[in-house]
């Protein structure tokens, strides 16, 4: 896996990110454009996705194990010492000796191995009394090992391959666990967003009807028609919704701020305003906590982790009980020699009476006579060591028990978990659903009951007090309801967080 080509294979949602330019110093974005953007360019994202490529790498070290080897190796010498006794022949002896192999080596999964080697040497002396000279020598030699008690089984022998495999899962359910989180807080930080741009416009509207109203108690000031005590009541009333406008305007930029953080907004697009396209809906479903339950056991990345780990656990302990049996090694090898060269003629076969004569050899008849397995040789033999104190062993096998009983209640605590988070997720559902409900409610009396204050100001039966009053109730109403619609659009998504859904509810995968 390489991070360059990490990307995320979009099956419904087609088009890719694509700012949609409003005015000059503007962005419009769409929910899902934020979200495309955030698993594309957020750093955090950036920086997990390293973490399959280099698990993947490690996999890929571990796996070498069980690659075949093949070796060489080649040397020669040449010695001259001083003769000591004269049936040398010569003052001087000068030995040349060459020798080379060749071998391939295969690791099997039993924990034991396999070698085939051809090996040889060539061998000149100026000694007298050879029978040949040089000698060319060439084995071809099969040999096997197998461990039978100690280090021996699949486990044992693919830990290395098993860890990392796991390991390449859990990072990979560890990214997906980010980019659910991430996704979740574009959610979050898009709709508080939304709510914060919204609610400037409730406040707006309400210095608005504050305005109004202090216009016109102006001008009944002026005709004689009310007090002046009037005016003042109207523009205190106008200066504390103008505070709220300056409050609305800062949660605005902070929203925006944290919203630009997580799509990783360039530097030039960084001073542009973001303007939000969506619009959050009161739909009311049905949820069920049952299913919801089931789903994030089946879903959940970071349950997934949790198996994952147990499965390591769970080898290594093997592993450590395996390395408290002694070893029992089965060993088995068998060969054939060649043997060529210059064969020297001695006289009536008889050395003293000299030389009369050379039959000659090649490298190639020691090689042809070793392949056709002329000469056929064999061993095989148990070797058994029982170590008189395996503290160490013991110790690596109490503690590798420990980790596995801890694992397995580390699942059971995070799945505990789980199920608080579905719980709380469903009730904050149920509960953000009657309180949609509720505000709409209440959002509907408040302006009947302004509409008709204002047709009672209008007639003299009542006074600015309690029309600014209930333009404020109102304006609280608005407010209210909006954030109740934000809340349960939250919570559904909480939800899909909480059910390890978010990825796959957009059709979006891992590659």
């Amino acid at each position: 896996m390489n991070k360059k080509s990490f990307f995320i294979s979009v099956a419904v949602l087609t088009l890719l990110f694509k700012p949609l330019f409003g005015q000059e110093k503007e962005l419009s974005f769409s929910l899902e454009d934020c979200i495309l953007k955030a698993l594309k360019e957020n750093l955090k994202v950036a920086v997990e996705a390293y973490n399959p490529e280099l698990a993947d790498a490690y996999l890929s070290k571990a796996k070498e194990l069980f690659m075949p080897r093949f070796e060489v190796s080649y040397g020669g010498e040449r010695t001259e010492t001083p003769s000591s006794w004269w049936l040398q022949q010569a003052d001087v002896l000068i030995d040349k000796f060459t020798n080379y192999s060749a071998s391939i080596v295969q690791q099997v999964p039993t924990g034991g191995n396999f070698s085939l080697s051809l090996s040889g040497y060539r061998s000149e002396t100026n000694q007298g009394f050879q029978t040949i000279n040089p000698v060319y020598f060439n084995s071809l030699r099969l040999g096997f090992t197998q461990p039978l008690l100690r280090d021996f089984g699949f486990k044992v022998s693919k830990k290395e391959i098993l860890i990392a495999r796991n390991n390449l899962d859990m990072s990979l359910n560890q990214l997906q666990s980010v980019l659910i989180d991430t996704i979740y807080l574009v959610q979050e930080a898009y709709w508080n967003l939304v709510f914060s741009i919204e609610n400037y416009k409730v406040k707006s509207q309400s210095l608005q009807l504050a305005r109004d109203l202090l216009a016109k108690n102006r001008k009944e000031v002026e005709f004689g028609k009310l007090a002046p005590i009037e005016i003042l009541n109207a523009e205190a009333e106008v200066a504390s919704r103008e505070a709220d406008i300056l409050q609305a305007e800062v949660q605005i930029k902070r929203s925006e701020d944290l919203l630009r953080n997580l799509i990783n907004l360039g530097e030039e697009e960084s001073q542009k305003r973001i303007i939000p396209v969506d619009k959050p809906e009161f739909i009311e479903r049905e949820v069920s906590m049952d299913d919801a339950l089931k789903l994030a056991m089946e879903k959940r990345p970071d349950l997934k982790m949790k198996m994952k780990d147990i499965e390591t656990r769970e080898l290594n302990l093997s592993v450590a009980k395996n390395q408290l049996l002694p070893g029992l090694n089965l060993s088995f090898s068998y060969w054939s020699p060649g043997i060529s060269g210059d064969r020297v003629i001695y006289l009536d076969g008889n050395p003293f009476l000299g030389k009369i004569g050379v039959e000659k050899g090649s490298p190639g008849d020691s090689l042809r006579d070793s392949l056709k397995l002329i000469y056929n040789n064999w061993n095989v033999g148990l070797t058994l060591s029982i170590p008189l104190s395996n503290f160490l062993s013991k110790a690596d096998y109490v503690r590798a028990k420990i980790e596995a009983e801890k694992s397995q209640l580390e699942l059971k605590d995070s799945e505990k978990q789980i199920f608080l988070e579905i719980k709380n997720a469903v009730r904050e559902i149920e509960s953000n659903a009657k309180r949609a409900q509720a505000y709409r409610v209440a959002r509907e009396l408040a302006e009947k009951r302004l509409e008709a204050e204002e047709k009672k100001l209008n007639v003299g039966l009542t006074t600015n007090y309690f029309v600014l009053q209930y333009q404020e109730e109102l304006a609280n109403a608005r407010s209210m309801e909006l954030k109740s619609v934000v809340d349960y659009n939250l919570a559904w998504a909480k939800l899909d967080r909480a059910t390890g859904i978010s990825l796959e509810k957009r059709n979006l995968k891992i590659y």
